[in-house]
């Protein structure tokens, strides 16, 4: 609004500053009205735009009638500028009939807001907490850092309005049984760095947790945004599949939901964490199986087919119980991750995700002397890997993944001086350490999983080869065995390899990528030792003939010992090392060091940068 006065006794023009109509007009001629004060409204474009006093004093003259159209710059009025009553009220034109919380649109909002939480859903919380389980939001707050949420689809209810009324689904269908959004976790670890993931939790209280027509399009929405910002995403899967319930979807099967082939597409994106707790059927159990790591509840049951389906395929009668318990789908390799409760599933998932998050500056070490001792004098004797693997590495790092598959091979992710790694370690107490399907696929999976978000991989070998035999060829040992050549072979991340005692064959060469100078380094403890195969079978396949001529039963293995021992003399480490085959022997309390200062001049990858397509679920 602009004026113009020539001199202090003309009247103050007050004119339209934009082109329009005049739909109101509330200071008639003789009017007092104070600078600011609302004299009428413009319509322009269908949107209303207050005309107001320049300045203190009376209307003398109106210049226009209701319904006048007119353009930019025509003179509406004059206003004889002059004092005004002090305890007259200011005079806004009533456009706003309320400000602050008490605007009903505002109000509306918090309502809705307020049906779609716990505090009013009590008898749904108290069922949930009868059951020994926590609500959906119970679990995405205790995830994230302490008020970091921003909630996507909050509003949402099921697609069912031809069936329901909206009021009973906006009640009884809060966000369509998907809590989702982006928050922030592990801030106070990573104090000034980006630590935003997308969580998602489907609602079990909410349709048993099914999956809607619209939080599969929600679900859509927070892929999107995490291929974008190149986040992890976190889901909390519990629930009972695909809904057939929901009537306003506009087609005839679903199966044109871009859910599953977006989730598919971020795996080797970014990390995807899977967490669930009870039933976890079909589109659920889907979902869940294509995450990085698998955290589950021991009363998880988890299936791509619950009961309905089951029964439905003519395949008999099963309680939920029945169909895929933890005691089969923690062994079998489905779980990664076994826990007690809730409460420790997120507690797991917020440390597995810190090793995607970076380096922390707090750590300590175990005494390095004590590694001295971990393998014994004597050859032959079994030890504990794991004593190896908690002393090198820092105090507490250390997180075992699938422990309970594939139990030759141990694979973890750890921290050396506070940088994430992954590692990778024959275990001997388990076929002497040789490499079987189960095993093999552990490897090679994880492999890919550190090659995915850039942790580099410190691989701990003592293994006699492959495993060998009629029986384990039935398990397709060649192809298993295989995937760690390949997987190892190709990745972009520094791998280092220590042997700490045996190193045989094939089996020892997949350890390290395919050979030992593969590595950036290939070190070995003083216990080392190294062949083709395995020295007893070398000594009685290739001595035959001596050992055979030797006479009596007992000449017979005395011979054997003698080949035994000088085949160790010349693949021992200390033997090894000097044909420069591997790079050095160490003392195993240098193996820290030697670890620390190669990973030390390795770039640290960008996160989010994708280095391979996927990760093999499997």
């Amino acid at each position: 609004m602009t004026s113009a006065a020539n001199d202090a006794d003309r009247p103050v023009d007050v004119t339209s500053h934009l082109q329009g109509t005049v739909v109101t007009w509330d200071q008639p001629v003789g009017s007092s009205v104070r600078a600011g004060d609302v004299l009428g409204l413009i319509e322009s474009m269908k949107l209303h735009h207050e005309v107001r006093s320049p300045v203190d004093g009376v209307v003398v003259e109106l210049l226009v009638d209701i319904g006048s159209t007119l353009s930019q710059g025509t003179v509406l009025a004059r206003v004889a500028a002059g004092s005004v009553d002090p305890a007259a009220p200011a005079d806004d034109g009533d456009t706003v009939a309320a400000t602050g919380t008490d605007r009903a649109d505002l109000a509306e909002v918090m309502e809705r807001h307020r049906i779609g939480s716990d505090d009013a859903r009590p008898e749904m919380v108290a069922s949930r907490h009868g059951k020994g389980r926590r609500t959906a939001r119970e679990n995405v707050t205790d995830l994230i850092d302490e008020g970091s949420l921003i909630e996507y689809g909050p509003l949402v209810v099921a697609a069912q309005r031809r069936r329901r009324e909206l009021a009973d689904l906006v009640e009884r269908t809060p966000a369509d049984g998907l809590v989702a959004g982006l928050a922030s976790v592990n801030g106070d670890l990573f104090p000034g760095r980006d630590s935003r993931c997308v969580v998602m939790s489907y609602d079990y209280s909410v349709l048993a947790g099914t999956q809607g027509h619209q939080n599969h399009r929600k679900k859509d929405r927070l892929f999107e945004l995490a291929e974008q910002l190149r986040v992890p995403v976190v889901f909390f899967t519990e629930g009972g599949g695909g809904r057939p319930g929901d009537t306003d979807t506009g087609g005839v099967t679903g199966l044109d939901c871009l859910a599953f082939l977006w989730w598919a597409q971020l795996s080797g994106t970014v990390p995807l964490v899977g967490i669930n707790s009870g039933y976890c059927f079909a589109g659920n159990a889907a979902i869940l199986g294509c995450c990085d790591v698998v955290i589950a509840t021991r009363d998880s049951n988890i299936g791509m087919g619950g009961p309905a389906m089951i029964e439905g395929g003519g395949l008999g009668v099963f309680a939920p119980t029945e169909v895929g318990p933890t005691s089969v789908q923690s062994p079998n390799g489905v779980i990664d991750i076994l826990v007690d409760d809730e409460a420790e599933a997120v507690a797991m998932a917020k440390r597995y995700l810190s090793y995607f998050q970076g380096a922390v500056d707090d750590w300590s070490c175990a005494d390095q002397d004590d590694l001295r001792d971990v393998v014994p004098v004597d050859r032959l004797r079994a030890y504990d890997i794991r004593r190896a693997i908690h002393g090198i590495f820092d105090t507490d790092s250390v997180l075992e993944l699938r422990r309970e598959f594939g139990v030759g091979m141990i694979t973890a992710l750890a921290r050396i001086e506070g940088r994430a790694v992954g590692v990778i370690a024959n275990d001997p107490s388990h076929l002497a350490g040789a490499i079987d399907s189960d095993g093999a696929d552990k490897a090679a999976r994880f492999i890919q999983l550190c090659d995915a978000h850039g942790l580099p991989i410190v691989s701990l070998v003592d293994t006699p080869g492959m495993m060998v035999g009629p029986d384990i060829e039935e398990t397709a040992l060649v192809r298993h065995c295989s995937r760690l050549f390949v997987n190892g072979a190709n990745i972009s991340v520094p791998m280092v390899s220590v042997v700490l005692r045996k190193s045989y064959g094939l089996g020892a060469q997949a350890m390290m990528g395919g050979s030992t100078k593969a590595p950036l380094a290939c070190l070995a403890w003083p216990t080392g030792e190294f062949g083709g195969m395995g020295l007893e079978g070398y000594a009685r396949l290739g001595y035959r003939k001596e050992i055979e001529a030797a006479g009596t039963p007992e000449e017979q293995e005395q011979v054997f010992r003698e080949i035994v021992d000088r085949l160790y003399e010349n693949g021992k480490a200390l033997s090894i090392a000097s044909w420069f085959e591997i790079d050095d022997v160490i003392d195993p309390a240098d193996t820290r060091r030697w670890v620390a200062t190669l990973l030390s001049t390795a770039p640290v990858p960008e996160r989010g940068s994708a280095r391979r397509p996927n990760i093999d679920t499997w």
